[in-house]
């Protein structure tokens, strides 16, 4: 699930409380944890949540790559109506960020310190293999990020929004809603905002990991919300091998990903491009990463 919006600019936060021993899980977020490891056992045992990327049996042409670009970084999975968050492809322009990426983890109350070196060592890692894809500079921070990460159990997700609204000051309400009211077929979600009124560049984003995630799905949403949130909003069921496929065939970010990130960062595109003219520059950059149209 990925969402933009509109927001005011961000403020420094303080240090984030010293770590402690986890608490014991409520009973809902206990049956959330035995949920989401039997989701994860029944995938891998389909052959889904694949870490292999697809080398093998998922080829890809220029053209498929440019194609599967326009559809996920040139259209929106959900639109605002009403006030809430709806599922309905439309078109878009062109995202991204100009100001350095600054991932910040901050962990919920259930979060042992052991899982939290864990997640930092993948989020630090992968934060690495976003800055070599895109050339833009991604990194892991302590305090003072821009890109909020939260590990938040079934509890703390449902109130979250007085810890949001600290973190991206001006947050609308309908974003409050959507996080809080997260459903548990919902297994992660980003926002990404700008400024009002300014450039389609990002400023800020907050993604939510379920804490009650084993290790696969866990990481596997922190390759799909962060990369989404680099510039990446949509979902598209004919991109292979691929994360933005709500399939979840794959777990980790192939290198058909990192070259729709490769795309999105080159210095031919620029924000608020539409996909009438990014498309012909698209192809020619596709073809240059993959090499021939065909």
């Amino acid at each position: 699930m990925s969402l933009a919006a509109c927001v005011m600019q961000t403020a420094p936060l303080p240090a984030p409380a010293p770590e402690t021993a986890a608490l014991a899980r409520s009973a809902e977020s206990a049956a959330f944890a035995t949920y989401y490891a039997s989701v994860e056992t029944r995938l891998v045992s389909d052959g889904m949540l694949r870490v292999d990327g697809g080398q093998h049996d998922a080829p890809f042409s220029a053209a498929m790559l440019a194609a599967n670009f326009e559809r996920i970084a040139l259209f929106d999975e959900y639109t605002l109506s009403a006030g809430r968050f709806v599922a309905r492809e439309t078109p878009s322009r062109l995202r991204r960020w100009e100001q350095p990426v600054q991932l910040q983890p901050h962990f919920g109350r259930t979060v042992s310190p052991d899982q939290q070196a864990t997640d930092r060592a993948v989020l630090t890692a992968f934060g690495q293999r976003l800055s070599d894809a895109t050339g833009h500079p991604v990194t892991s921070v302590s305090t003072g990020g821009n890109f909020h990460v939260l590990y938040l159990d079934r509890d703390e997700q449902k109130t979250a929004g007085d810890l949001v609204r600290s973190l991206v000051p001006g947050v609308g309400p309908e974003t409050i809603a959507a996080i809080e009211g997260m459903p548990r077929s919902t297994f992660c979600a980003v926002f990404a905002f700008s400024q009002p009124g300014g450039p389609p560049v990002y400023i800020a984003a907050v993604a939510i990991i379920r804490a009650e995630h084993p290790d696969l799905l866990r990481q596997s949403c922190i390759h799909e919300e962060i990369a989404q949130g680099m510039g990446l909003p949509n979902d598209s069921a004919g991109a292979r091998p691929s994360i933005f496929n709500d399939d979840e065939e794959f777990a980790l970010l192939t290198a058909h990903d990192a070259m729709l990130l490769r795309l999105l960062y080159d210095a031919r595109l620029s924000p608020g491009m539409t996909p009438d003219a990014a498309r012909p520059i698209v192809r020619a950059i596709a073809e240059t990463l993959v090499g021939g149209a065909s």
